[in-house]
C-alpha cells in the first residue's frame, strides 16, 4: 500500500497540473471554508441540511447490522444485501437518531442526490475550481463501506462531514480485483468481490499485487480528492455520520458513442475466436483502436483516409449507421 499524492492551496493553475499527470490526489483543505463543514464540525449537520432540502422524498439504503456496514452483493449474488426505501432529508436525520443508543445501528445512507434537492447548497458552498462546472451530488449516511468499483468519469470529492479512507487502484489493475457480475450490481457498477478491509487471499490470491500497488489516504472535513477517469476506489466513511460532496464530468467528446457497448460487442465478437484470432485481432486494435504505433493514417493523403481519418460528427454518425447496419445483418 503506498500513501496517495498529497497538495495543498490548489488553485486552478495547480488542479490543472494535476489532472494533467493523471494520478489521483489528495488536496488538503480545498473546501475548509464551506458552511456546511462548518455546520458539520459543529454537531449542527442535520439541522443545517434540513433547514435548506424540499420535502421531495429521495431513495435510502438499509443494510442491517449484520452486514457490519459493507455495501456490497448479497451472499447468492442475486442482489444487492441491502434494501432500499423512500424518505427525506429531515426523516433521515430523525432515523440516524433513533439508532443512536442501538447496539448494533443499521447502515442508513442516501447516494447521490442532486443538488438541486437542496436549494442554495451549491450557492453557499461553491467548489473553488473553475473547471469543474457540473451540479455537485450529495452522499449522506452512517459509517459504511462502499466496495472497490470504477466511474467511466472523473471526480472531485470533497469530505463536508465526518471522516473517510479513500483506497485507488489503476485502471491497469483490472485483472487483479476479481469484479462481480456486470448484470447485477448494487448500484449500477460492478465491484470487486475482494474485500480491501478483510481480504481472503486464498480464494482471491491476485489481490495481494493489487493491494501492493493500491494508494490510501485519510480524509478529514474540508478535504478533498481527485480520482481521474477509470480509477477504482474504495471507500470507507468513518464516522456515525458523513456528508461526501462529489463532482462527476467527463471531457470526452460526446459525440463518440459509448466505450462500454464497444467493449460489449468487442466481447461478443472477438472473445471465443480461435487464440490465432484472438491474437491478429489484438494487433489490430492496438494499431488502429488504440493508435500504440502513432496515427496508423498517417502515410496516407487526406482524401484517402476515409474512416481511418473520422473525426467529424458527420463522419461518426455515418460509421454507426453501418455499425447499427451491419449487427442488424448478423444471424444468431
Amino acid at each position: 500500500m503506498q500513501k496517495l499524492a498529497e497538495y495543498e492551496a490548489v488553485d486552478d493553475a495547480a488542479f490543472a497540473a494535476i489532472r494533467a499527470a493523471a494520478e489521483p490526489a489528495v488536496l488538503r483543505g480545498l473546501v475548509a471554508d464551506w458552511p456546511v463543514v462548518a455546520s458539520g464540525l459543529a454537531g449542527a449537520l442535520g439541522p443545517y441540511l434540513s433547514a435548506m432540502a424540499t420535502d421531495q422524498p429521495v431513495p435510502m439504503v438499509r443494510a442491517t447490522a449484520a452486514e457490519q456496514g459493507r455495501l456490497h452483493y448479497d451472499a447468492a449474488l442475486t442482489g444487492p444485501n441491502f434494501a432500499r426505501e423512500p424518505t427525506t432529508i429531515a426523516r433521515f436525520f430523525a432515523k440516524v437518531g433513533r439508532q443512536t443508543d442501538a447496539s448494533a445501528p443499521d447502515t442508513l445512507a442516501i447516494q447521490a442526490i442532486p443538488a438541486g434537492l437542496l436549494p442554495g447548497f451549491s450557492e453557499t458552498n461553491p467548489l473553488p475550481l473553475r473547471a469543474v462546472a457540473v451540479e455537485p451530488r450529495l452522499w449522506l449516511g452512517t459509517a459504511a463501506v462502499v466496495a472497490t468499483h470504477h466511474d467511466q468519469v472523473e471526480n472531485v470529492a470533497c469530505v463536508a462531514a465526518g471522516h473517510r479512507r479513500f483506497t485507488l487502484f489503476a485502471p491497469e489493475q483490472v485483472s487483479n480485483l476479481y469484479m462481480g457480475p456486470f448484470h447485477i450490481t448494487p448500484a449500477g457498477t460492478a465491484v470487486s468481490m475482494a474485500h480491501v478491509t478483510a481480504p481472503d487471499l486464498d480464494r482471491y490470491p491476485r489481490f495481494a499485487d493489487a493491494l501492493a500497488e493500491a494508494r490510501q489516504a485519510d480524509l478529514a472535513p474540508g478535504d478533498a480528492i481527485y480520482i481521474p477517469y477509470g480509477w477504482y476506489h474504495h471507500v470507507e466513511a468513518l464516522s456515525p455520520i458523513n456528508l461526501l460532496v462529489n463532482y462527476w464530468w467527463n471531457p470526452a467528446r460526446p459525440d463518440l458513442g459509448s466505450p462500454w457497448d464497444a467493449m460489449m460487442h468487442g466481447m461478443a465478437a472477438l472473445r471465443h475466436l480461435p487464440p490465432d484470432q484472438r491474437r491478429s485481432w489484438r494487433a489490430m486494435f492496438d494499431h488502429y483502436v488504440f493508435a500504440a504505433g502513432g496515427d496508423p493514417a498517417a502515410h496516407l493523403p487526406p482524401a484517402a483516409r476515409g474512416i481511418l481519418g473520422a473525426e467529424s460528427a458527420e463522419d461518426l454518425a455515418t460509421m454507426r449507421r453501418s455499425i447499427v447496419a451491419a449487427l442488424q445483418r448478423t444471424k444468431p
